[in-house]
């Protein structure tokens, strides 16, 4: 056994966990390029100014940050989004609004590792750039719905849990709480439903609030309050409105938001938050030397907590055990019975592949029970015969049980047949 290990908090990609993550990220592409998105990449490595200008210098605590052989300190990115308003401000004329991009690839956070939490993750980034309305905030809400609807996840199985920042600034404004105390203060909303109460009632204390004005306020907020009007009125017209609820708490961490919140929780399994989101109008002002006033709005969806609830959701959990089927089996497994036909078997399996068809077969001479059991082992559809018989090749249906002897010449013309028939239908007429 080797004395290595993996690295705390990353993952080894086994066959089964690659066709996994390749998957679900096929599932982001193919739904985002449904909704008119365009595909971007941003470097992996960043200068960790970047994400200080974002969050400021503590933020450097959870991050994978080093200096460079030039004695530069760069990070590997926890997230997308100081990436995505660099490189959108930067070459902003060059772009129709709305821009919609989205982005798939790996992030970084030195977090302690647990359930629905590594220190390297893939994450789905979806963003509008350029369009401050409503409208905007609803199209990428629709995406999230309609991203685990095509994991196989109901609306019985998740929620879209959603609020906006301004009513909270409305609200302290109207206490006469001084601005200096907002970021306290969203904080303390942040996490209001896991803290004590008594620590929530101190801390609330101190600029001057009680939980029973603030809980009295959460009871108001709700989805007839004025800040989710258009919101609610597009949302609905889509036949999505049942997969809302307004959520109060929900404020989102990061300090650059600054209207619509939301996040996209499991119903039944207790989860951490299989995605999150919302506007942040100012960002890409203060990531551009020349101000730039662009507004955004973009949510991101990782895949570890997104991976345990498919794992753990019966109708997601059928679409991926049939994806990860399709990933590991083959169309068919040539068996060379008799080996002075290889020659000819080599050249099928050449037309076979070139044709778009999943071939595999025995590199050496080998009995030909074996070679059944390989293509038993490799799930493979049908076992195409070259034996005594040939230039007649036998075609065996491994799951109707059934054969045909078809001429080698048309070989290729008549797997591409069947290949289109059911699985369990006829071989040949």
């Amino acid at each position: 056994m080797s004395t290595f290990r993996t690295v705390k908090g990353f993952r080894d990609f086994f066959p089964e966990e690659c066709a996994m993550r390749n998957y679900i990220a096929e599932t982001w592409r193919v739904v985002a390029r449904r909704y008119g998105f365009v595909e971007y990449e941003a470097p992996v490595v960043e200068s960790t100014d970047l994400f200080r200008k974002k969050s400021g210098n503590e933020i450097t605590a959870q991050l994978f940050c080093f200096r460079d052989k030039a004695d530069r300190e760069i990070t590997l990115r926890p997230e997308v989004t100081p990436s995505l308003a660099r490189m959108a401000t930067a070459r902003q004329r060059d772009f129709k609004k709305p821009i919609k991009w989205f982005q798939i690839g790996p992030c970084f956070r030195y977090e302690e590792p647990q359930e629905g939490r590594g220190r390297e993750f893939i994450q789905f980034n979806a963003d509008i750039l350029g369009d401050n309305s409503p409208a905007a905030d609803a199209e990428l809400i629709a995406l999230a719905i309609d991203v685990m609807r095509e994991f196989g996840v109901s609306e019985n199985d998740f929620i879209v849990r959603l609020s906006n920042r301004e009513i909270w600034n409305t609200f302290l404004a109207d206490q006469n709480i001084a601005p200096e105390h907002t970021a306290t203060f969203l904080s303390i909303i942040d996490k209001i439903e896991r803290a004590k109460p008594e620590d929530t009632e101190s801390k609330l204390a101190k600029i001057g609030l009680t939980t029973a004005i603030v809980r009295g306020f959460m009871a108001s907020a709700d989805e007839n309050h004025s800040a989710f009007a258009e919101l609610k009125a597009n949302l609905t017209a889509r036949g999505l409105w049942s997969f809302i609820k307004i959520d109060a708490t929900i404020v989102r961490g990061l300090a650059y938001y600054t209207g619509t919140v939301f996040e996209v929780f499991d119903l039944k399994h207790n989860l951490r938050a299989v995605a999150g989101g919302g506007r942040y109008d100012k960002l890409c002002a203060l990531m551009s030397d020349d101000n730039v006033d662009m507004p955004a709005a973009g949510f991101a969806m990782g895949d570890v907590v997104l991976g345990i609830l498919l794992k753990r959701t019966p109708g997601a959990q059928m679409k991926l055990t049939s994806a990860l089927l399709a990933a590991s089996s083959i169309d068919a497994f040539v068996v060379i019975a008799d080996e002075a036909q290889r020659p000819h078997a080599l050249a099928s399996i050449q037309q076979l592949r070139a044709a778009g068809i999943r071939i595999d077969y025995a590199f050496g001479s080998q009995k030909v029970g074996k070679q059944f059991q390989a293509a038993e082992d490799r799930k493979a559809r049908f076992a195409i015969v070259f034996g005594a018989e040939y230039p007649e090749v036998v075609i065996k249906n491994l799951i109707a049980r059934s054969q045909a002897s078809v001429p080698a010449a048309n070989l290729v013309d008549e797997v591409q047949k069947l290949l289109q028939e059911p699985a369990i239908g006829p071989l040949i007429a």
